[in-house]
């Protein structure tokens, strides 16, 4: 999770000093109108409601933190083939750790990609956790139920259609050992 740009759509940071090391913190946020507004502009949505991220914050190894919840939004996406809009509901669980930075370890680099680990600052900031999360949780390719897939064809015009079976190379090894057989008979 890169920091957050100045003029981040959702913010809501709590400050770690201020949370207890021997109790969780419960946090239920949801965005107001005009950062809503703010988050679907910057995810390319067509349309979202409902945003809301609840759970906790709680102490993880006497120096460090897990944020624990749920985010919950419907979205509404263009169909990457028609450009209808397609509705989505999300319910995404969130675990993501805060450790101070010297109890991080980076022995290879699937340890740098983690990416349930970050580094610990002055601050959580629960709307940055909240977008990251929604960002990984909102459908690549969205499709409409009417959607086709289109049919695509290398074959020049007027040549016949290119089968299934034309592009699987090992198709005809079947047939090939079955003739080699019966010549061996």
């Amino acid at each position: 999770m890169a920091d957050q740009p100045e003029n981040a759509p959702f913010e809501h940071p709590i400050e770690v000093e201020r949370l207890r090391a021997n109790t969780a913190f419960v946090f239920d946020i949801t965005p107001n109108e005009a950062e809503a507004d703010a988050i679907r502009e910057a995810l390319g949505l067509r349309g979202m409601r409902k945003m809301r991220f609840q759970g906790e914050i709680e102490p993880l190894d006497k120096r460090g933190w897990r944020v624990k919840g749920l985010i919950g939004v419907s979205i509404t996406q263009d169909c990457v083939i028609t450009l209808e809009p397609v509705k989505t509901r999300i319910d995404s669980e969130v675990s993501l750790r805060f450790l101070p930075e010297s109890m991080i370890e980076y022995d290879t680099p699937e340890d740098v990609l983690e990416d349930d680990i970050e580094p610990l600052g002055p601050v959580i900031d629960l709307g940055h956790v909240a977008l990251e999360a929604l960002g990984l949780a909102i459908p690549g390719y969205p499709r409409s139920e009417s959607a086709q897939a289109a049919q695509l064809s290398a074959a020049p015009p007027g040549a016949a259609p290119i089968t299934d079976a034309d592009v699987k190379p090992f198709a005809g090894l079947a047939d090939l050992r079955s003739k080699l057989d019966s010549d061996k008979s």
